[in-house]
């Protein structure tokens, strides 16, 4: 259903008001008055609000999991303003889908409360310890498990880790934080949660197992060794484009007749894939479609690969050529030729199907959902964090070109666009502004491969043993040249054509 108002008339979005809002709009049937905690989830971002919770919501409307509401928490200083955000509406917000040919819009509450943010975490800590939270979920990005990006172990140096450590009861981080909840419960006899993770890493429960313990046994190894046996840490793929929100978006829910500070627009799709181990239970996400399996590998790879990895190719080409939307970066001629001849031709053969779906109309779905032009996701919210998304998302599926003897050239095209990119400026001599926590060594980095292109691929980090790989580290190092000398454009012309 459509709907739309003028502006002027927009209601401001809390509890008592609902039944004000325009007929168009969806509003929580369930009374939220009688909804009980189950969850707490760190790093109430867009993402998390437009897809978990909304399984969680719509379960709730069928009249079920109504102990399964969700508590919304932050470790970061920002979190406090969107706690401020979120709290003044009742916790109630807006989702705005983007299909291609309408626009609809609900209002979801599964969300309860979210916690003060405080710099030792006590609120945190306290809510997490309580016997109600039976699951502990997470989004806080692919960079925030403190990976090790050269041995994809734990990283014992951080900083912030090394405080955890010798601070486990004020802690800085969420897994800190965990830790500390968790040392509370079992010495009271409380019990477990499980542990979720809703990143896009691949094994993401396994990441999260891995951060957790291992922190733990830098403080207290009797304590990691009863979460390792007695916690879960489920796997699981998630999928949804869900863009930042920003002044369009505030207007957007205005111009639906609802004054929300905190609407989430998204596509027309979501999926979740999940691995069944929950230690102190779950609600029945399959019950409005979530997918419950062993094999969640297969789902993520497919996932990962051509849509995250997808997304490097584009967003990175977009920025060097000035393309400000993912959208028009489909638009682009060369770059939608560039995305699915790399895609089809040297990541789709290291792929296998899943359940209902083969990995070229996996790629046909993908294509159409980047080329949607209601969703306006900005190359460069796409493009961030390379240095955690280039390793998790496209250098596995060089690795299996490579021990297959399949194509890689398409693939060093790609590397050397992100090798351009980061040396900070687009093709139109526009400055590209920091955008990796890793910004500093990147571009130092780019602009010595701008000379010397194997600088790049010395950067061990994120490439190992690649830079010794004659059959990849040639092709990238003309392809770079060549990007250099005659623009992106030409170099993805000679690609297509060879």
């Amino acid at each position: 259903m459509n709907v739309q108002t003028h502006e002027n008339d927009a209601m401001k979005l809390t509890s008592q008001t609902l039944t004000q809002l325009p007929d168009g709009v969806a509003v929580p049937t369930y009374d939220r008055s009688k909804l009980t905690a189950g969850i707490v989830h760190i790093g109430l971002g867009n993402f998390h609000r437009a897809h978990q919770a909304w399984y969680l919501h719509r379960l709730m409307e069928q009249g079920l999991a109504h102990d399964w509401a969700i508590v919304g928490a932050g470790v970061r200083a920002g979190d406090a303003a969107q706690r401020d955000r979120l709290a003044a509406q009742d916790y109630l917000y807006t989702l705005i889908e983007l299909d291609p040919t309408r626009t609809t819009a609900e209002v979801i509450g599964p969300m309860v409360d979210f916690l003060p943010v405080a710099a030792k975490n006590g609120p945190l800590i306290a809510r997490m310890t309580a016997e109600d939270i039976r699951i502990v979920a997470l989004t806080v990005t692919e960079g925030g498990y403190f990976i090790d990006p050269a041995t994809k172990g734990f990283d014992a140096t951080h900083p912030d880790i090394v405080h955890d450590a010798a601070n486990p009861a004020t802690p800085k981080t969420a897994f800190g934080a965990m830790i500390a909840a968790l040392k509370i419960r079992r010495d009271a006899g409380t019990g477990p949660f499980t542990c979720m993770c809703c990143d896009n890493l691949q094994g993401n429960g396994a990441v999260l197992r891995q951060t957790v313990v291992s922190l733990a046994r830098m403080s207290d190894p009797a304590l990691a060794d009863w979460i390792d046996a007695n916690c879960t840490f489920p796997n699981a793929m998630v999928d949804c484009i869900v863009p930042a929100t920003g002044p369009n978006e505030l207007a957007l829910a205005r111009s639906l007749g609802i004054d929300d500070a905190a609407p989430v627009s998204h596509e027309n799709f979501r999926q979740w894939v999940i691995e069944d181990d929950f230690c102190a239970g779950r609600p029945d996400w399959d019950k409005v479609g979530a997918t419950f399996t062993d094999d969640v590998h297969g789902y993520e790879a497919m996932k990962i690969r051509v849509l995250n990895g997808g997304h490097q190719m584009i967003a990175n080409a977009g920025e060097v050529l000035s393309i400000q939307a993912i959208a028009d970066c489909m638009a682009h001629p060369k770059i939608s030729a560039l995305y699915e001849k790399v895609a089809r031709s040297e990541i789709l053969p290291h792929l296998h199907p899943v359940p209902e779906m083969e990995p070229d109309a996996y790629l046909d779905r993908v294509k159409t959902r980047f080329a949607n032009p209601r969703i306006v996701d900005t190359t460069r919210r796409v493009a961030f964090d390379g240095a955690s998304r280039h390793p998790g998302f496209v250098i596995p599926s060089i690795r299996d070109g490579l021990a297959a003897g399949t194509p890689v050239k398409g693939l060093a095209l790609v590397e050397a666009v992100w090798a351009r990119m980061c040396a900070g400026t687009r093709e139109d001599g526009s400055v590209i502004e920091p955008n990796d926590p890793f910004w500093d060594v990147l571009n130092a980095a780019a602009l010595q491969a701008k000379v010397t292109p194997a600088a790049w691929l010395q950067q061990k980090q994120f490439y190992g043993d690649l830079g010794a790989q004659s059959g990849f580290a040639q092709a990238f190092e003309g392809w770079l040249n060549l990007i250099w000398d005659q623009g992106l454009e030409a170099a993805i012309d000679a690609y297509l054509k060879a």
